[in-house]
């Protein structure tokens, strides 16, 4: 008895083992290096996309622009990557220009579009203690010392942009920074963080990064100002799923996709 009931245990492993066979398909992960700005957005997209394709898993790499890029020039494994800014994904690409200073060469050809554009806003913490209005009102408070301005990195496209804002108004940061006006952080997240916890009096961060914090925006930047702040995205060479990430960053150019987007501040430009 004791027998046929282990031949009988065999033949049911076996027939399970043949029916996970033949009836699983293969997994694919897909790992997606994105700017700290689009974590929301992008999770949220994750979801919809795995009731699309329930055998494709997103895993996502958040983090500052320059921060990914560096990563991917030094062996990680990505492929997907959409940066802030066109500079990172310039220093990738071989079509890239001056900015491509070292000679990189990571960009799937064919596959590089520009995705997303959001704005640089000035926020502030919950009651504006400081009263700031304007980024010219806050051009006046940082020259007179009256002012906390919390900002990103300078190789931080938001920081970049701030820099550009700067020298509009005809600022220099090395002083600005000596006076003690001036906190960094080293993505958009760090800085709107500070600029909700009321740490520093204001902010320079994305309209995005704003809304997804509930922060109050006083002011929005001008193309004058800071130029367009624009979202590139490809495929990379160097991924081993370039089908799948091809169908991924197709589908962030749906209608489904754009809603999302949408909701936030972004605005498609596809």
């Amino acid at each position: 008895m004791k027998k046929k009931w282990i031949v009988l245990m065999l033949a049911l492993a076996m027939v399970l083992g043949l029916t996970a066979c033949g009836s699983g398909s293969k997994e694919t992960e897909l790992v997606v290096f994105a700017a700290a700005s689009m974590q929301e957005t992008m999770e949220e997209i994750a979801g919809m996309y795995k009731e699309v394709e329930p055998d494709v898993t997103i895993t996502y790499n958040f983090d500052s622009s320059g921060t990914l890029k560096t990563q991917i020039q030094e062996g990680a494994d990505c492929d997907i990557f959409i940066s802030a800014a066109p500079k990172q994904m310039n220093q990738l690409d071989k079509n890239g220009g001056e900015e491509n200073a070292e000679g990189l060469d990571f960009v799937l050809e064919g596959t590089r579009l520009d995705l997303l554009e959001n704005k640089v806003v000035l926020a502030v913490p919950e009651g504006n203690p400081k009263g700031i209005e304007s980024y010219d009102q806050l051009a006046e408070l940082l020259k007179s010392g009256d002012v906390l301005l919390a900002m990103g990195n300078s190789d931080v496209p938001v920081g970049q942009y701030t820099q550009k804002i700067f020298a509009y108004y005809g600022l220099d940061e090395a002083a600005l920074n000596d006076a003690g006006v001036l906190t960094y952080g080293t993505n958009v997240k760090e800085v709107t963080s500070q600029v909700a916890e009321a740490a520093v009096d204001c902010g320079i961060i994305y309209a995005t990064d704003a809304f997804s914090d509930g922060l109050t925006v006083v002011a929005e930047a001008t193309a004058e100002m800071c130029g367009q702040v624009i979202y590139p995205a490809a495929v990379l060479n160097i991924t081993k799923n370039d089908e799948a990430a091809k169908a991924f960053l197709a589908y962030l150019q749906t209608d489904e996709a754009a809603a999302v987007f949408e909701s936030v501040g972004f605005t498609p430009l596809y």
